[in-house]
């Protein structure tokens, strides 16, 4: 046992892995097994086209012949800004072909982001969407030394790229390609900056290249059989739409892109996936919107008995218990009324969902379940590749994120926080040796995460190890469980509990506008204009004390929140309370609502 490691567990690896793989080699791959099978799939006027393995492989080449002819070469750093896009992943392959380094940028980050980001990685080209877009990058463009040139997606970049490799001969490019190792670095991705400052993960092609062959051999139900489907509308520059990508060539995935999320339902009913990736807040709007659909009159009625109903059967089943008879004949009506009407929104073909990225609420999970779509919790970091715990069909319990995946290992330290050892986990940050120093000790990432291993290995995630909150009392309380129950209320966007220090808990909760009308409109009422109208209507107000109550019941009086402040305005990426991939950066938001949080425990404490 290692040192200070106090408990932990490894899931076999029944095929070892090549360490000195290359990712383009994963592409060449699938191009030689499913030479013809459709690989990569986007929309073209409303209809569905996209490359076979073999398309796409050649396209690969063509545009590195291209930056090879541009003189980039291998370890130099290449910088992409744009939405989730077939384009994308075509710059990702020809570029990692060829020993490149990719540096990618949400397409929502602002030019002093791109700047700093830019600047830290040694960016020398770059590949933006848009003019908007490269716009932000010319505009800061004369504080990047290293940027010669920012190239348009949109305005022909591509075939511009191709259009230079023509010279450039095939034996050239496979002596670049034969070039690149394992330990090589593929990309630098930049953490998304909840706990502090983003740092750049120096991730290698070994990294990526195990997670996705450790992942092919621990849920193949969801990669590596024929005719599997995943529609991917994640930002490309995650990590984990990154790891799908390359778990896509390394299997049998057909992936499916697009970025525009007014269509996605209409998406899934005509892409048809198999597999579905989404945080916790897309299957809360799911419930939410059909819970406001049924309304409140009989119909109303029947849907929150048929959400009861589904939610017990799924915890009887966890307790390997089942239904009485006549919760048996109640649950088959239901499936046929209900359940199957929920089922719809996910597409024909949907075998399973798999959700991380933020706590999800144990109700909403059992609920999903016993309507037949089974929520999958996982885990994981940007240093890590993306997932080192999945759930699977047949080994899945609410309330954990599942066993590691092949050839990982989970540990957990003498005071409870997570730690990693894989051949998945990063290389170290970049231009950080002291970060990576007390990030990487002895073969463990530590995560900064705080949880515990049942004894079939399965981790359950507590909290952020910084992010527990100690009141007064001396109260250790873990925020994550009561804020994930208070977001399943069908108005709230956001809750962030604070009370660190302070003689009880309270939480400041935003509203989301357009779930607030749409919910106040199924009870009959008039919508509001604003959010600080939402904000001091009293129904809605009732309705966040009704999901504070909820949350509540779960814990103990002195972890219970006793105070909520509805905010007039919203957490997002654009006012710096969000990180990109969604999450509330708490230093800020505790920092912009100083006074409304003084305001709280100025005030008598609620009488017991």
């Amino acid at each position: 046992m290692d040192q200070q490691i106090v408990k932990q567990y490894t899931t076999p690896l029944p095929k070892p892995v090549d360490s000195d793989i290359s990712i383009f080699e994963l592409l060449k791959g699938r191009a030689e097994r499913l030479p013809h099978a459709p690989l990569i799939c986007y929309k073209d006027g409303g209809k569905w086209t996209g490359f076979s393995g073999v398309e796409f492989r050649d396209l690969v080449v063509k545009l590195a012949k291209g930056f090879l002819e541009k003189g980039i070469q291998k370890g130099e750093a290449v910088g992409i800004f744009s939405h989730t896009r077939w384009e994308w992943v075509a710059l990702d392959m020809a570029l990692l072909a060829i020993g490149a380094v990719v540096v990618p940028v949400y397409e929502t980050n602002s030019a002093a982001q791109v700047e700093r980001i830019f600047n830290d990685a040694g960016v020398t080209y770059a590949f933006a969407e848009n003019v908007d877009l490269r716009s932000k990058i010319e505009s800061v463009k004369a504080n990047i030394p290293s940027l010669k040139k920012a190239f348009t997606i949109e305005e022909g970049a591509l075939e511009a790229i191709k259009t230079f490799g023509k010279n450039v001969s095939d034996e050239q490019f496979a002596e670049a390609a034969a070039k690149v190792k394992g330990d090589d670095i593929a990309t630098i991705v930049y953490t998304s900056g909840s706990t502090g400052v983003p740092k750049g993960a120096e991730l290698t092609h070994s990294n990526f290249a195990f997670a996705a062959l450790s992942g092919l051999q621990y849920i193949p139900r969801a990669c590596n059989i024929p005719d599997r489907r995943i529609l991917m509308f994640l930002p490309l520059s995650h990590v984990f739409a990154r790891y799908m990508e390359i778990l896509t060539f390394a299997g049998t995935l057909q992936m499916g892109l697009t970025s525009d999320f007014s269509t996605i339902i209409q998406d899934f009913q005509s892409f048809k996936p198999t597999l579905l990736l989404a945080v916790p807040r897309i299957f809360e709007k799911v419930y939410n919107a059909a819970s406001q659909k049924a309304g409140t009159g009989y119909a109303g009625h029947v849907f929150a008995r048929a959400a009861k109903l589904a939610r017990l059967w799924s915890e009887r089943e966890q307790a390997g218990k089942s239904l009485s008879l006549e919760e048996k004949i109640r649950y088959s009506l239901y499936k046929k009324l209900v359940y199957s009407k929920i089922l719809e929104v996910f597409g024909p073909n949907a075998d399973f969902c798999i959700t991380g990225g933020a706590p999800i609420d144990p109700s909403l999970s059992h609920f999903f379940a016993g309507i037949g779509m089974p929520l999958l919790n996982g885990y994981g970091m940007t240093e890590t590749c993306g997932p080192v715990t999945v759930e699977t069909p047949t080994n899945r319990r609410i309330g954990t994120v599942g066993a590691p995946l092949c050839g990982m290992t989970v540990g957990i330290a003498e005071d409870g926080e997570i730690c990693i050892k894989s051949p998945s986990v990063m290389k170290g940050y970049h231009n950080m040796e002291e970060a990576t120093k007390e990030a990487l000790v002895d073969g463990w990432f530590h995560t900064g995460d705080v949880g515990d291993l049942d004894d079939s290995g399965r981790l359950s995630v507590t909290d952020r190890k910084k992010d527990l909150i100690i009141t007064a009392g001396g109260i250790n309380v873990a925020p994550a469980p009561l804020q994930a129950s208070v977001e399943c209320c069908p108005v709230v966007a956001q809750c962030m509990v604070v009370g660190n220090g302070r003689r009880f808990v309270s939480a400041l909760v935003t509203l989301d506008l357009e779930d607030t009308n749409k919910w106040l409109e199924s009870k009959g009422l008039q919508p509001c204009k604003t959010l600080k109208e939402a904000s001091e209507n009293p129904v809605v107000r009732s309705e966040v004390q009704s999901a504070v109550d909820t949350a509540n019941k779960a814990v103990s009086r002195a972890e219970s929140i006793r105070k909520f402040v509805i905010l007039s305005e919203d957490f997002t990426p654009e006012n710096g309370m969000l990180t990109v991939s969604l999450k509330v950066r708490r230093k800020q938001v505790a920092s912009h609502f100083k006074e409304v949080i003084e305001s709280i425990y100025k005030a008598p404490a609620p009488k017991k």
